[in-house]
């Protein structure tokens, strides 16, 4: 028999976004340091896998570990490039 596959928790391991009804700005220095953080959290997890692993799918017709490392990348460079093309007397929140 088949195992019957939970998608929505595969797509969500640590549960979907939720947010905050109150941003604090320690909440924000929170969120900064855990981006910076980032790659290099990230180059830790992955720069030790084999190629078999690294084309490993997570989930039914989910993308590769490759694709998802590729992926932050890119959504990590193009947060930068928009957060530099903001006006310098733009408030973000």
């Amino acid at each position: 028999m088949k195992e019957k596959i939970d998608i929505k928790k595969l797509k969500f391991p640590i549960g979907e976004f939720e947010r905050p009804k109150n941003i604090t700005s320690n909440q924000i220095d929170l969120w900064i340091n855990e981006i910076q953080l980032f790659p290099s959290r990230l180059n830790k997890l992955v720069m030790d896998l084999t190629d078999t692993e690294l084309n490993w799918k997570y989930r039914p017709d989910g993308w590769t570990i490759k694709q998802i490392v590729h992926h932050c990348a890119d959504s990590h460079m193009n947060s930068f490039v928009r957060f530099d093309l903001l006006p310098s007397n733009c408030t973000v929140i």
